[in-house]
């Protein structure tokens, strides 16, 4: 079975850190690169190629919402999945309309982003 690829872009090293190890353990998940601000995020999905990125709102250089909007204008196979503290009705909306597929809260349960992962992989 292919591995699904997965890009992780946010700001904090210790969110990015632990999203590797949670998401190491998936057999049917591999974890091919980080970053740590927006405009990184998209060069790296240009350059990485991933199935999906698990992408923070708020980060330097280029905010998530709009890295989103150019990751999926250029490479609309990539999904985008926001893990964001904002639980804000208008964040949820902007994200989606930049292209989002999914959208989570950082206090969700680790099940749920891998159901998320799955089902936006599936389309």
């Amino acid at each position: 079975m292919k591995k699904l690829r997965i890009l992780l872009a946010d700001d904090h090293t210790v969110m990015r850190s632990g999203l590797r190890a949670l998401l190491d353990r998936q057999p049917n998940l591999e974890v091919v690169g980080e970053s740590e601000n927006g405009r990184h995020t998209v060069e790296a999905s240009a350059s990485l190629k991933p199935d999906v990125v698990i992408m923070d709102i708020g980060m330097p250089i280029l905010n998530g919402i709009e890295a989103t909007k150019q990751i999926v204008n250029q490479h609309p196979a990539i999904a985008v999945v926001i893990l964001s503290m904002y639980s804000d009705e208008a964040y949820v909306m902007r994200a989606l309309t930049a292209g989002a597929r999914a959208y989570l809260l950082k206090d969700s349960a680790a099940r749920d982003l891998m159901s998320a992962i799955e089902a936006v992989s599936q389309g």
